[in-house]
């Protein structure tokens, strides 16, 4: 009789944004590597963002395919061809934005019926996936993009009556390892009130419950309280296979796994390679968080007055000569030639990070940005905008200490503007984190943590044990018919 091989199958299914589809990526070649083959779900725009990175992932050995969706953006109220969350300008967009989301059930479904993986990893933004896993049998994991403390305080908030909380008299939120205090500015309005928002939040959160369990772009050394605390005293299933970036192994995987970049890497890395160890600061928000003109140049005139050197990400088009640049001062660029680099629209921010010139890094905290920093060691000056970026901020500057404000005291949740930052508080964080009296301590916590991430994902590793100790539990080998 012939023998047949059956290779397990799972499908991922990020959401439509960057931040959630790059990591997504990098799971399924994580997947992949132990000899699953993986697809990922997404709509046509999204693929050809991504298409490079999957490509030289099938060219390395990687078994990675493709399906796709057609998103329903005009059937919302969207522009044709609005399927990613940074092309998202206004809380309403967003709302129509997620409206649109829940209608890819039925494609979901058929595809399920059509290729019957062995498992379903969708985003936590689906929470409507589980019961469409549910009929064909296949056991759903949550992918939430965060880490165990974000987790763990979002569940928390879920079950508070947060519609009498004030600006004025911070909410403390109860039962976790660390204190943790919320002003009223840093909860947003749709939290507060019963809303579309703030129902597609509990859904959220119940799905967790309801899956086989949670995949956290984590690992457990560094954040140990808190992953305890997600799984025994909420009692939610949770593999920790972070950092999953660290899949990636050649300069070229590393610089390729968003969008095509602005400016060669070459060309970055030759000007970094110019510079002292720990001199340059690199200055970026990821994808979503958007700043106007004015903001830009309080940026611009605080990097300029810390006399550091630094590479600052912007999301902006080259203006033609005779057109000037608002958001910059006048020749700030011809100031700082030499000591300073803008790149305006999309950097690989990995490359930028392990170099040994990087020094320090001014984020918004969003975790892949966070996590990154942490695996290359690298401190960071914290500048939160809204969601799980608040309770990342606590975790990098108080409780791991590798890390300072931008801003002291409560900031605004602000995903769409918000309070003006002045130059002097991004010139004395960026003075801190680089030069200031921590500044060496905060820099040798920071490189030993890397060194906790990267021995993680090693064979032994806390990371590397779970994420075989799921494969286990899905039984998700190689078997002979």
């Amino acid at each position: 009789m012939d023998q047949k091989t059956i290779q397990p199958h799972i499908f991922f299914f990020p959401y439509m944004s960057h931040g959630h589809m790059i990591p997504t990526i990098d799971m399924a070649k994580l997947f992949a590597s132990k000899g699953i083959k993986t697809t990922i779900i997404s709509t046509p725009h999204n693929l050809s963002l991504f298409s490079k990175a999957i490509e030289r992932s099938k060219l390395s050995g990687f078994e990675i395919g493709v399906l796709a969706l057609k998103f329903p953006a005009v059937e919302v109220g969207l522009p044709e061809g609005c399927e990613n969350a940074h092309m998202v300008e206004t809380q309403e967009e967003l709302q129509k934005f997620l409206k649109a989301t829940t209608l890819l059930a039925q494609q979901l479904e058929q595809l399920l019926k059509d290729h019957q993986p062995n498992c379903l990893v969708a985003d936590i933004f689906f929470p409507w996936a589980t019961d469409v896993a549910a009929k064909f049998g296949i056991p759903r994991l949550v992918f939430h993009g965060t880490n165990f403390i974000s987790l763990c305080v979002s569940h928390h908030l879920m079950k508070m009556d947060l519609s009498i909380v004030s600006d004025s008299e911070p909410l403390v939120i109860p039962n976790l390892p660390h204190e943790h205090k919320l002003a009223g500015n840093q909860i947003p309005d749709f939290m507060k009130q019963e809303s579309e928002l703030r129902s597609f939040g509990k859904a959220a959160a119940e799905s967790e419950w309801r899956s086989h369990g949670v995949l956290v772009n984590s690992f457990y050394e560094l954040e140990p309280a808190y992953a305890d605390h997600y799984r025994n005293f909420l009692g939610i299933k949770a593999w920790h296979i972070g950092p999953t970036f660290l899949c990636n192994k050649e300069i070229e995987d590393k610089a390729k796994r968003g969008p095509k970049a602005s400016l060669d890497e070459h060309e970055f890395l030759k000007w970094l390679s110019s510079k002292e160890p720990n001199s340059v600061i690199y200055v970026s928000f990821g994808s979503v968080v958007k700043f106007d003109d004015a903001q830009l140049l309080e940026i611009a005139l605080g990097l300029e007055a810390s006399g550091q050197q630094f590479i600052w990400v912007v999301k902006k088009e080259k203006s033609d000569q005779e057109n000037k640049e608002d958001w910059l001062p006048e020749g700030f660029e011809d100031r700082v030639e030499g000591r300073g680099l803008v790149i305006r629209g999309w950097a690989p921010q990995v490359p930028i990070l392990e170099h040994q010139a990087t020094g320090g890094f001014v984020t918004h905290c969003g975790w892949n940005s966070t996590m990154e920093a942490v695996t290359a060691g690298v401190p960071m000056a914290t500048w939160p905008a809204f969601a799980d970026q608040f309770y990342n901020e606590k975790l990098v500057t108080e409780i791991l200490g590798i890390g300072v404000r931008v801003v002291e005291g409560a900031k605004k949740w602000a995903r769409f503007g918000g309070d003006r930052v002045k130059k002097e508080n991004i010139e004395k964080a960026v003075t801190e984190v680089m030069v200031g009296k921590d500044a060496e301590e905060m820099r040798s916590r920071a490189k030993a943590l890397g060194e906790m991430a990267r021995k993680s994902v090693e064979e032994g590793g806390s990371s590397y044990k779970d994420l075989n100790a799921l494969i286990q539990e899905l039984g998700l080998h190689m078997c002979i018919i």
